[in-house]
């Protein structure tokens, strides 16, 4: 049966239904891109409730990363649901969070012996690394970088900076957080190139904030995604990270990695900071860590994490459940889908690079694995936003049967699942290809 395969207008008479029931009752503050109402799955291909099939390219927001309802992440579900769905693993013991714990400990890029705190989602990952980091460190003050989004509960939402709507009407947030330019060399704040630089972006930080605005001997910690997310999955030069790292050494401060987005082989390598050749302190996962299954694992160098009982614990992080399916989940990122992330990632990137030879409306295309970003913009010189546009190859490519979702002001994020195919690859260019030409107007 050929993929995509749409049989009924968007959204059909059944979606219509649930999205006018949905309207009532659940909360506004949602944001819906587009009115697909999810039936069932499979690999990365998703049916809603009127049969019509997409290819998705969202993975729920990068979550789904070994597909949809993977058989062997289903068996795991299964067996450990037929034992038991809870007992809290913060009061009490079972296997497969110790066992979790462990193999978490051996793949996270922290040398030597590494501890781990299990929460529910991405937002709780960072809230405990913030925690964390001010307990160890005795330490009041946390840098984050602009661009950046870390969650949005209200330790991780002082972190975020993404925008403003996110933040708007909360205040105050938690204090003791400043902000730094992120590395985004298509938007280089100084005008420079990545040839060229040496993430002076980095001296606003070094020289300006560390001196005016806060003592480095007062900083805990920096919170940095390895690529930015929510941002416009936006990747930085390699000398980023390499003198953010010789800056937080030379000072003491801690460096957390959210790897929440960017995590669990969507890069093409297990951790997005890998591609940098730096170790940080304290590392944050979730979404693909289980497959759809809700976990957030914290994990950090033993000696970082010295808290006490009773300093911070979540009745239902490390769900024997969600456990059970991250284990099942770093089995099959380990055998065959990191490595097919890389290299299905290149031969999408390689299309998509082909698209903007041929759409003046794609300004960059940028990304690492499955995890890509294209960002449209008016006139390639004056790189003016096209947010507008933006929203419109988003509507375009779903009427074409293609799930994609917005990153940034202006730019489309591909985050499939890691099964995805070449075949499905070409598929999402060839839709991609269409709408652009239909915004564009040929």
């Amino acid at each position: 049966m050929p993929i995509p395969d749409i049989r009924t207008p968007l959204p059909g008479p059944n979606a219509q239904r649930l999205i006018a029931r949905d309207k009532t009752a659940v909360s506004p503050s949602y944001t819906r891109a587009y009115p697909f109402v999810m039936a069932r799955g499979e690999g990365a291909v998703v049916e809603d409730v009127d049969g019509n099939r997409f290819l998705d390219c969202a993975a729920g927001i990068a979550v789904n990363s070994t597909g949809h309802s993977h058989p062997a992440v289903v068996k795991a579900i299964v067996e450990q649901a037929g034992k038991f769905l809870h007992m809290s693993g913060t009061d009490f013991y079972y296997e497969d969070q110790v066992e979790l714990a462990e193999q978490f400990g051996q793949l996270v890029p922290i040398d030597g012996p590494v501890r781990s705190f299990f929460s529910n989602s991405g937002a709780e990952a960072n809230e405990a690394a913030i925690k964390m980091a001010r307990y160890h460190s005795k330490r009041p003050y946390i840098i984050a970088f602009l661009g950046g989004f870390h969650g949005r509960t209200m330790g991780a939402l002082a972190m975020t900076a993404s925008k403003a709507v996110q933040r708007r009407g909360f205040a105050p947030l938690m204090p003791g957080v400043y902000h730094a330019p992120y590395a985004n060399c298509y938007r280089c704040p100084l005008g420079l190139k990545p040839d060229s630089c040496a993430a002076d972006c980095l001296n606003f930080l070094e020289d300006e904030l560390l001196v005016q605005l806060v003592s480095p001997d007062e900083v805990a910690g920096v919170m940095v995604e390895p690529i930015q997310g929510e941002g416009g999955y936006v990747v930085p030069p390699p000398q980023f990270h390499e003198r953010l790292r010789a800056l937080t050494k030379q000072h003491g401060i801690l460096l957390i990695a959210d790897e929440v987005q960017s995590g669990m082989g969507r890069s093409g390598k297990m951790f997005a900071i890998e591609h940098f050749g730096v170790q940080p302190d304290i590392v944050s996962v979730a979404k693909g860590i289980a497959s759809g299954m809700p976990l957030g694992i914290t994990a950090s160098r033993a000696d970082v994490m010295d808290w006490p009982p009773g300093a911070h614990a979540s009745t239902f992080g490390g769900n024997p459940v969600s456990c059970a399916a991250a284990l099942a989940t770093i089995k099959l990122l380990r055998e065959t889908l990191v490595k097919n992330a890389a290299e299905v990632g290149g031969h999408l990137m390689e299309g998509l690079k082909a698209l903007a030879d041929r759409h003046p409306l794609i300004g960059d295309v940028r990304g690492r694995g499955l995890m890509i970003g294209i960002e449209l913009v008016r006139d390639r010189q004056t790189k003016e936003r096209a947010v507008e546009e933006r929203n419109a190859v988003v509507q375009a490519v779903f009427r074409r049967g293609l799930l994609v979702l917005g990153a940034g002001r202006n730019a489309l994020r591909l985050s499939p699942p890691l099964v995805l195919t070449k075949e499905q690859a070409d598929t999402a260019v060839r839709i991609l290809d269409e709408a652009i030409g239909e915004v564009e107007g040929k």
